[in-house]
Formats: C-alpha cells, sequence, structure tokens
C-alpha cells in the first residue's frame, strides 16, 4: 500500500509552527514537510506571499547568476553571517528549486535571473500547492502577539479570537519593515525586545532619499529619468558605479541609488546629510572633458554649448546649474569638475515604508549558530527580520530562501536532539 504525506504526518509526533508567509517562511515549511514534520504556517494577512507577488509585478528576479565570491559580497559586512546559508542554497540551487516546481528561468544580459514568463504567480501557485500536497496547514489573518507568561504557548489573535497553540519548534519568518501593507510592518521587534531579544532598530533600504531641488528643478523635470552617469559616495574609494535613476520632486530614486543606499544612509546618520558624487559623462575622462570645452561658450548660451560641445541633455545641464553660481560656470576648470563628480546633497532617506527592503533586525549575536535564539529555546529566526541587507538584483530573494531552508535544516537537527 502507498504511504500519503497524511500518513506521515499522522505518525509523526513532532509539530513545527511557522510564523510568516513570505519566501523565507515558506521555504522552511517546505523543507520540514518534505521531511514529514508536521507544520502549520500562521499569517496576520488573508494570504502568503503578498510582498513576493508585488515584487514580480515588475518582472520577477530570482537571483543572480554571478561568480559565488561576487555574489556573496553583495551583503556587505554580513556577508560572513550568510556564507553558509547561501553556500547551501546559491543561484543555482534557486534555479533548480524553481525548475522543480516546474517553471523554467533564463540569464538576462545583466546576470540577472527571471521565470521564462517573468511571473511570480504562477511560481507560488505550483509551490502553494506543493506544500498542501504535504500537508502544510495554513492559517490566515492569524497575527502572533508573543508568548504566554510561562513563556510555553504561543499567543495569536484572529478572527475567530484569541488562540494558544504549542509546537515542537518555532520558526520566525516575520519580515523587515518595509510595505506595511503587505504584512512587513516591524511590530514583532517589540515582542523580541520585551524577551531582551537584541534586535538592531530597521532602516529603509534600497530606497530614494531626499534633495532640497530648486523649484524650477523640480517642476520641470520631477519623473524623468537620469541615464548614463556613475556615481558614489563622497569620500568612498572604491570606485563609482554605473547606472540610472530617477529625479522625483523631493530627491532621488531608482536602481543606481538603491545599490547605493547602504552606504548613503549610514553616512547620513553619522553626519547628517551624504553627498552623492554623479559623473555626468562617465566614458569620457576629465582631460577629454577640458579639452572639448575649448576656450568657453563664446556667444552661445550655456545650454546650447554644453550640448553641442559634449552632448549633455537638458537634465543633466539643469543639474549643473542646481550646484554652479553663473560666476563659477565660467571657470573651465570648475566646469569640468562638476560634469565628473558633481555633488548631490542628500538629507535624509525616504521612510522605511516606502522601501523596497529593510535594514536591521534580529542581530546575529543574540542567535546560536544555527539561527536559533539564545534566549529561547527552540525558537529560530529567518529571512529578512535577521540583521542583514542586500540590493536588489536577486539578492534578496536568494538570502530569504536560503535563509529559511538553513532554519528548518537546524530545526531538523533540533528535533533530534529533544
Amino acid at each position: 500500500m502507498q504511504t500519503t504525506n497524511q500518513d506521515i504526518h499522522t505518525a509523526s509526533a513532532r509539530h513545527v509552527i511557522v510564523i510568516g508567509g513570505g519566501p523565507a517562511g515558506l521555504m522552511a515549511a517546505d523543507v520540514l514537510s518534505a521531511k514529514g514534520i508536521r507544520v502549520d504556517l500562521y499569517d496576520a494577512m488573508p494570504t502568503v506571499g503578498r510582498k513576493f507577488l508585488l515584487a514580480g509585478k515588475g518582472g520577477m528576479n530570482l537571483t543572480h547568476s554571478e561568480e559565488f565570491s561576487t555574489f556573496l559580497s553583495r551583503y556587505g559586512n554580513r556577508a560572513a553571517n550568510l556564507q553558509k546559508m547561501l553556500q547551501n542554497f546559491d543561484g543555482k540551487a534557486v534555479r533548480e528549486w524553481a525548475q522543480g516546481l516546474g517553471i523554467e528561468t533564463f540569464i538576462g544580459s545583466s546576470g540577472r535571473v527571471f521565470p521564462v514568463d517573468m511571473k511570480a504567480a504562477p511560481l507560488l501557485r505550483a509551490w502553494l500547492h506543493r506544500l498542501r500536497e504535504q500537508g502544510v496547514q495554513f492559517h490566515m489573518r492569524h497575527r502572533w502577539l508573543g508568548w504566554t507568561d510561562d513563556a510555553q504557548s504561543l499567543r495569536f489573535d484572529s478572527p475567530a479570537g484569541a488562540s494558544l497553540v504549542k509546537s515542537d519548534a518555532v520558526i520566525l519568518a516575520l519580515g523587515g519593515g518595509s510595505w506595511a501593507r503587505l504584512g512587513s510592518d516591524g511590530k514583532w521587534v517589540a515582542l523580541l525586545q520585551q524577551q531582551g531579544i537584541d534586535v538592531a532598530p530597521l532602516q529603509a533600504a534600497n530606497c530614494g532619499f531626499d534633495v532640497a531641488w530648486t523649484d524650477f528643478f523640480k517642476n520641470k523635470f520631477a519623473g524623468e529619468p537620469l541615464l548614463t552617469v556613475a556615481a558614489q559616495l563622497r569620500g568612498n574609494h572604491r570606485g563609482m558605479r554605473k547606472g540610472q535613476f530617477v529625479i522625483t520632486a523631493g530627491g532621488v530614486e531608482g536602481s543606481l541609488i538603491y545599490a547605493l543606499s547602504s552606504s548613503l544612509r549610514e553616512e547620513i546618520n553619522c553626519a547628517g546629510e551624504a553627498i552623492l558624487e554623479l559623473d555626468l559623462l562617465p566614458d569620457k575622462s576629465m582631460e577629454r572633458v577640458l579639452k572639448e570645452l575649448g576656450s568657453g561658450p563664446g556667444a552661445r548660451s550655456f545650454a546650447s554649448y554644453l550640448k553641442t560641445k559634449l552632448g549633455l541633455d537638458s537634465l543633466k545641464i539643469a543639474l549643473i546649474h542646481e550646484v554652479l553660481s553663473k560666476e563659477q560656470m565660467q571657470s573651465l576648470n570648475a566646469l569640468a569638475g562638476t560634469i565628473k563628480k558633481c555633488p548631490i546633497r542628500l538629507l535624509s532617506a525616504r521612510p522605511i515604508d516606502e522601501a523596497i527592503s529593510s535594514a536591521g533586525g534580529v542581530k546575529f549575536d543574540a542567535l546560536d549558530q544555527y539561527g536559533m535564539l539564545l534566549a529561547r529555546q527552540g525558537v529560530y529566526c529567518a529571512g529578512e527580520m535577521l540583521d542583514w541587507e542586500a540590493p536588489t538584483g536577486g539578492y534578496l530573494l536568494t538570502a530569504c530562501l536560503a535563509s529559511g531552508k538553513h532554519s528548518a535544516q537546524s530545526v531538523l537537527g533540533y528535533l533530534k536532539s529533544i
């Protein structure tokens, strides 16, 4: 007689609760249920994977195909904390996982990996079907409220009222603090801090920044993309990064800004502001810019002069006017210097709820090597609620999936020891 998943779960005396229905929580539930563990997944929202689906609307970027050492470096000063997880579930593993769900992938020209149909919904549907087939039980609209006073039970609030639940182990995959309307509201921070668990403050990551543009500039150029530029934080000696971003009425946002957002945010935290230096002509050297500027505009307007001599568009020319006075523009050295390092003063990061992701979270020092909370036996943490961050490009999702798998494998080991 064939053994079904339900038979396995009935025979298993082990029970794990996963709190959070994002990629990390779903991956943890997948790994555990595939091993015959009875899994109940709780989430405060009506459905799971809501942020996952929204992130996929512009094309579901699953991971990145670059070689591992470069891939790992994208996690900055948390690379060492994530290395083991990512080695166990890297970009290649993400593609194999998707293929196992019937989703074929391809590598784009940028090295990013996407489903062939570019959509998130078919992947999520296939994943949820597998989880249900493996016996995972979903409890939606259940908000976690922490532990009972004796720490023996988890407290939940739901439309049916309050409830207490016990299990052999718990995986918290509660997300970060961005996009609260999709469930990542960061309300769990206070619950953990009440238990003496060290949590770094949640901050915006992959976010835009505020700039005090002149009225003329913001009224004329808000919503316009700034193309073919390079940028760096002033004083950063790693070199400029090429890309593009968008001018907003209140500042800047877009892929190039997101790639630098961690260092820009930290500089603002330390110094009260950050200077973003832009190379408006990254394919031309300072010497060439000076040579092409020649002897000056003569009778021509500066706009006509810069467009004719250097091919600068009206947005880039307007940026120069934001920085230099008319008198300063008379100096070809000052003009060329601004074209190659145009300083934009960033005043603050945009609010965390506007950010693509968040930094901060449960500190790795609050966990043992397996991801279990030192202050809570049998309770593990996974996903964006941990204290790490990464740029867009598939790095966020890969680390969430990898940490979900890591926590589940750690729980399997823990269950054997009790």
